[in-house]
C-alpha cells in the first residue's frame, strides 16, 4: 500500500513545516529560518518521527477494519418482530 512507501522522517518534517506555516506568528513577520526543521533540537525531532511513525500505523491498520455498515439494524429477513 502507499503508507509504506511513506518516509516517517520525511511526514514529520512536512508536519513541522505546515504547522509552523499556519501558525500565528506573534510579532506579524515571518522569518524564513524561524523554527526551521534544521533548527528544532534532535530530541523534538525523534518525537515527531516517532508521532508520523503512529500515524502510519494506525492508517494502515485502518485498511483492514470493516467499515461499519448499518450496523445496528438486522439483516433482510432476519428481525424478530414484536415484544
Amino acid at each position: 500500500m502507499w503508507i509504506h512507501e511513506i518516509v516517517p522522517e520525511r511526514l514529520a518534517e512536512l508536519f513541522h513545516h505546515y504547522h509552523q506555516a499556519l501558525a500565528p506568528e506573534p510579532s506579524g513577520v515571518r522569518g524564513e529560518g524561524r523554527g526551521s526543521w534544521k533548527e528544532i533540537p534532535q530530541q523534538e525531532k525523534n518525537r515527531l518521527v516517532a508521532v508520523a511513525r503512529l500515524a502510519l500505523l494506525e492508517l494502515d491498520s485502518m485498511k483492514n477494519e470493516p467499515a461499519p455498515s448499518r450496523q445496528y439494524f438486522a439483516p433482510p429477513g432476519e428481525a424478530e418482530w414484536g415484544c
